[in-house]
């Protein structure tokens, strides 16, 4: 494992380590990667086997608490499991030609969904990675499920090679105590109607060893050449969807003690109907699959701004966002007094990927660009939301960078984190 950073003054500088070493030993166990590393290292008193410049040094690092004030590096794409499967609704799919390579990179490694949440399907997954999720408790994990019929499952995924049934893996895992958050992405006509009946009343039975399972629309972009006919869904299938999960949801809040399914927000966005309150969110454990988030944003904001000791300036800005949140940012503004005709909300069409894509997090430079460059006046600054910005040099999916787009427009670009503090701080800084 290779040192990415080391924090000044904490117990990592102390023991002498610096960016660029490589631990390959914690207290005499070899390392496969950064898994190994914090199951290892739970002793007060460490011995690190190092390599630096080629040379192989000891290192005594004294634990101060949980943080070591270590940083260690990401994966390298060579290192992750890639996978196996083609999934007809695959997004990476639908990317155009072109783009930086990293796109591209299909992982369906447990290592990842474990560290950082990414779905997994289980169906590449050999009985050593199976025994090590055991062995140290790699709980949670996210498990892309789709169905549990395992002929449509199989067909979902794009008939792999191996055709692995989703459920004896599930309760193996649940069996063991290792919780799962599962995935289903609707596509009508597939998965949806008595399929995803059968699916969920087939997972039900394994909370909490399933903690929850979301269901989120299939993403449609219009570079979907020579792949699989999907459509999305319509807005009176949103509506009608989100009546049988609620009664649903009533059903297991007395059966389990928890609503077990939830609906992602673009769901209730399209349907037009109001978001479940926040306690309907069981504390917002899959916010980041997009279950919750705009409910958490905006009750937050209101909070944010019923603290504020002092009113926000009336500085004219624009802030971007995707078409589906757009006219929600607007009332949401509204609400608390702040002036929508100097601080504008710039509702980007994606032309990139589609009128289809109406999230934010999708959007690149040049549509950004394109749009913005046609309004008359964007006042003091342009502020885009952080999810718009992909890999750790901060560029748009195009691989335009903010200041690219502060050049073309004119006016400064500054990138703001997707929290209503942040929102707020940039309103006043503008």
């Amino acid at each position: 494992m290779t040192v990415a950073a080391v924090r000044p003054r904490s117990p990592a500088a102390a023991a002498g380590l610096a960016r660029g070493d490589r631990i390959v030993a914690v207290n005499g166990h070899r390392l496969r990667d950064v898994i190994d590393f914090h199951f290892h290292a739970g002793d007060e008193r460490l011995e690190l086997a190092v390599e630096r410049d080629g040379v192989a040094v000891s290192r005594w690092l004294d634990r101060r608490g949980a943080d070591l004030g270590l940083e260690l590096a990401a994966p390298r794409p060579g290192d992750i499991a890639t996978c196996a499967n083609k999934c007809v609704f695959c997004f990476i799919h639908q990317l155009p030609r072109g783009m930086r390579k990293s796109l591209y990179v299909k992982d369906d490694d447990y290592r990842l969904s474990f560290l950082h949440g990414n779905y997994i399907t289980l169906s590449d997954l050999d009985e050593a990675a199976f025994e090590r999720i055991l062995e140290q408790r790699l709980s949670p994990l996210y498990v892309s499920v789709h169905a549990t019929d395992p002929e449509l499952r199989h067909a979902l995924l794009g008939r792999p090679r191996h055709s692995v049934e989703i459920l004896p893996r599930l309760e193996r895992l649940a069996k063991a105590g290792i919780r799962v958050h599962a995935q289903i992405v609707l596509c009508p006509g597939l998965n949806d109607g008595p399929h995803l009946e059968r699916t969920l009343f087939e997972l039900a039975p394994l909370h909490p060893g399933v903690a929850t399972t979301a269901i989120v629309p299939v993403g449609l972009t219009r570079h979907r050449e020579r792949l699989p006919t999907l459509r999305s869904l319509t807005p009176v299938e949103a509506r009608a969807l989100i009546a049988t999960i609620e009664g649903w949801q009533a059903r297991w809040l007395a059966e389990l003690g928890s609503r077990f399914v939830f609906l992602g927000d673009e769901i209730y966005l399209l349907a037009g109907l109001p978001l479940p309150p926040a306690a309907a969110y069981e504390g917002f454990p899959i916010a980041e699959d997009g279950i919750g988030l705009v409910r958490r944003f905006e009750d937050g904001f209101a909070r944010t701004m019923a603290r504020a000791r002092k009113p926000i300036p009336s500085r004219a800005v624009t802030l971007v966002s995707g078409e589906m949140f757009a006219p929600r940012l607007v009332s949401l503004l509204g609400r608390a007094g702040i002036d929508t005709a100097t601080v504008r909300v710039a509702a980007v069409p994606n032309d990139f990927f589609g009128r289809a894509i109406g999230v934010a997090g999708l959007l690149t430079g040049r549509d950004i660009q394109r749009c913005l460059t046609a309004r008359p006046d964007l006042g003091r600054a342009v502020l885009v939301p952080s999810v718009a910005l992909r890999d750790v040099d901060g560029v748009f999916l195009d691989d335009q960078t903010p200041a690219d787009l502060a050049r073309d427009l004119g006016v400064p670009v500054r990138v703001v984190a997707p929290t209503p503090s942040a929102l707020l701080k940039a309103l006043r800084d503008a």
